[in-house]
């Protein structure tokens, strides 16, 4: 039997501002000293009053404007109620039906909203007890929340990644999953093509594709990194078929991720919108982003760096293969440190291409102590000659190292080329004094034998011999 799984994210970042959401106290997420950063207004005393954090309205709309939502003119914040120690007002300020942007993609994924809300505390529970840090409280904080229309595992994680990608390029968030500054939700259902809706307990009929009935959601929570996003949804996905399988029921439920038991486990029945209480939260003033002249669409558009999906396309069209352009746009430290290269050669296509290729093989991306500056002239010894591609790698490894200039590391260390015939004759001579079974060999018409005779020539010179030059000077040694 064929099933269809249908999958949805919702996923929290917690932005950069310097203060919280509705006070002043700092937004640090490296304070690691309990309840240093809290006030009056974030720890819920009666009486005192919050207010927006303009710059963090100013992260959603730019985030907004990057994935091509619909950015609203009248927005609001809504109490969001519920009881638990991390809330201290017994509520949470969030947004519901006014949200800052509707709509938009990523990634190929379609999104429903991106609203913008406060973060709770956060619990410890060690020694038998359970203690709050207030820090965390009242941290600006972003909530994404995808279309339906994910069908596995890995389109979810990939769609994570970019997501992240995006945040720190826009320098929205650093967005750590292990720092808990993103934090991921799956909402997950599995149907037949043709079946019962378990949640509504309608029979199945024959239906277009367009008309076909959804399984029940399941929530699935504490998803700290995506490999465990895409491990938990593959999970569930087939848990819920075997539920299907053998008749049972799929339940509406929320559950968690056990990374030690990699599966999914129960931790209470989901509940809707109904059960928040949802109201205008009647502190804080509605806002008409048509009024606010630092809000208006193209201040927010005109503030957006190159995105991640412009930065791929530009690349490609350089001549990267787009694997390489992938590897070096998923790091902004990677991106920053070869467009600065690029920029040294004036956006010139081969010398940009070669630099691509020692950059990715040979430093893996990370350049360590070597310049930008001095990256791209070791670029142009190779290119003009002056560097065989193995005394660039020996120069580049020690750059990365030591830092310093390529061209007096090559010479210090005997790895600039020689083209001089002269001095690579004795050399050459050298080599088939002692290889007089390789020399009958090319006599006799194997080519391979004049490959070996250059590699025995370019070890010699440690790399520094004209390739080139040592095969003329092979040849005519061996004709002579």
């Amino acid at each position: 039997m064929h099933y269809r799984p249908t999958i949805g994210l919702e996923i929290h970042a917690e932005l950069k501002t310097r203060t919280k959401m509705f006070c002043g106290s700092a937004n640090d997420p490296d304070e690691t000293r309990p309840n240093v950063n809290v006030c009056p207004i974030c720890l819920a005393h009666p009486g005192t009053l919050p207010v927006i954090n303009r710059e963090a309205v100013r992260h959603i709309l730019r985030i907004g404007e990057a994935v091509g939502g619909a950015r609203a003119d009248f927005t609001e914040f809504d109490r969001k109620s519920y009881f638990y120690p991390d809330i201290p007002k017994g509520y949470q300020i969030s947004q519901y039906e006014h949200p800052l942007i509707i709509g938009g993609t990523l990634a190929g994924v379609a999104l429903t909203r991106v609203h913008l809300e406060e973060d709770t505390a956060r619990s410890i529970h060690s020694g038998g007890k359970s203690l709050v840090d207030f820090n965390r409280a009242g941290i600006p904080l972003m909530e994404l929340v995808t279309e339906p229309v994910i069908r596995d595992a890995e389109t979810a994680g990939r769609f994570a990644r970019e997501l992240q990608l995006l945040l720190r390029t826009l320098g929205a968030s650093e967005a750590n999953l292990e720092k808990g500054e993103m934090r991921i939700e799956a909402n997950i259902s599995v149907s037949h093509q043709l079946g019962l809706n378990q949640s509504e307990g309608l029979v199945g009929r024959t239906r277009s594709s367009d008309e076909r009935v959804l399984g029940t959601k399941v929530e699935v929570k504490n998803l700290n990194s995506f490999r465990s996003v895409e491990r938990a949804i593959a999970y569930e996905i087939e848990r819920q078929k075997k539920l299907i399988e053998s008749g049972e029921k799929v339940e509406q439920e929320t559950r968690g991720w056990d990374e030690a038991k990699q599966q999914t486990f129960h931790q209470r029945f989901k509940e809707g919108s109904a059960d928040y209480r949802y109201f205008p939260e009647p502190d804080l003033p509605k806002i008409y982003l048509s009024e606010m002249p630092e809000f208006f669409a193209d201040v927010i558009r005109a503030s957006l760096p190159e995105l991640p999906s412009a930065r791929r396309a530009r690349y490609v069209q350089l001549g990267l293969k787009a694997e390489d352009a992938e590897f070096i746009v998923a790091s902004i430290a990677r991106g920053t440190f070869f467009d600065a290269v690029v920029k040294e050669f004036g956006g010139v296509r081969e010398p940009s291409m070669l630099a691509a290729n020692y950059f990715i093989s040979d430093l893996a991306g990370e350049p360590g102590n070597t310049s930008p500056t001095a990256f791209a002239k070791l670029i142009r010894l190779v290119s003009a000659q002056d560097l065989s591609s193995r005394g660039a790698k020996d120069t580049l490894a020690i750059l990365a190292e030591k830092g310093g200039y390529p061209e007096e590391i090559a010479r210090e260390y005997g790895f600039m080329q020689v083209h001089d015939a002269e001095v690579l004759r004795n050399v050459v001579k050298g080599i088939l004094a002692g290889e007089a079974k390789a020399v009958e060999e090319y006599r006799a018409g194997k080519e391979a034998a004049l490959q070996y005779l250059i590699g025995k020539g370019m070890k010699a010179t440690k790399g520094a011999g004209n390739p080139e030059v040592l095969k003329n000077l092979i040849i005519e040694e061996i004709s002579g």
